[in-house]
């Protein structure tokens, strides 16, 4: 049995870049039985394995320590997480996967640029109309924590299952919360972004789980691929010291 086990994308770019950047580590991946297994091992290490998931199912196994490590996006364990950093520690950012999630309204509401216009713009439309506006979004708890920071109270959240972002121009909310790369899409359905509306800049990363069942052995092996990360890739350097943090979060979580 692998004393080590860690997760990755299954399909798509993020599969591509994270089978890339642990082949530049020195941990290249090879997938059994086939492109659609959903195991693979790590050539030479055969104390690691690996499981190939879905970003979401990755994130959620981190939060709920099914496995040692995880490559996923930040924007997905914040979402999942009920205190962010307390279930899993984000170890190593990885530089790709890069998108914001963005507060963002429709370009024909001239007076609200920010946070505070879009709070006096809510007051005003609870005045007018007697209920609150409608925040279309899949990122339900990231956008409770993010207004209730920026004190906004006059919305309720509206749970979007399909495009976000054509939510206004359906009537089906009055603004969006949503994840974009570029901004272009928002742009083609006429919708900007609050200057002060990014809430969380996210990329993939590689990501401990706190409680997971670290043996000594685990442990063992990941100070091992982090000081390989490290030699690696020297500008995600610092292994010894990330290693001692999450030591000390492991041993709180305990």
């Amino acid at each position: 049995m692998s004393a080590l086990v860690i997760a990755i994308p299954s399909k798509g770019r993020l599969k591509e870049k994270s089978e890339a950047w642990l082949a530049k580590c020195g941990y290249p991946c090879v997938q059994e039985s086939g492109s659609r297994a959903y195991h693979a091992h790590i050539e030479g290490f055969p104390e690691i394995s690996v499981l190939l998931l879905p970003a979401r199912e990755i994130a959620q196994g981190l939060i709920d320590g099914a496995f040692h490590l995880g490559i996923t996006g930040q924007d997905l364990l914040h979402e999942l997480a009920e205190q962010p950093g307390h279930e899993a520690m984000e170890l190593y950012p990885l530089g790709f996967g890069e998108a914001d999630i963005v507060v963002a309204v429709p370009e024909a509401w001239l007076d609200v640029s920010t946070i505070f216009d879009l709070d006096a713009a809510g007051a005003l439309f609870r005045q007018t109309h007697g209920k609150r506006l409608r925040v279309a979004t899949k990122y339900m708890r990231t956008t409770r924590r993010f207004f209730s920071d920026a004190s906004v109270s006059e919305y309720r959240l509206v749970y979007s299952a399909g495009a976000t972002e054509a939510a206004p121009a359906n009537q089906t909310a009055d603004l969006i919360v949503d994840i974009t790369s570029t901004g272009q899409t928002l742009a083609a359905n006429n919708l900007k972004i609050l200057q002060d509306g990014v809430i969380l800049k996210s990329q993939a990363c590689l990501t401990g789980a706190l409680y997971a069942d670290w043996s000594p052995r685990a442990l063992a092996v990941w100070r091992e691929m982090s000081e390989a990360i490290a030699r690696h890739h020297p500008s995600q350097g610092r292994a010894e010291k990330i290693y001692e943090i999450f030591l000390k979060k492991l041993n709180k979580s305990a």
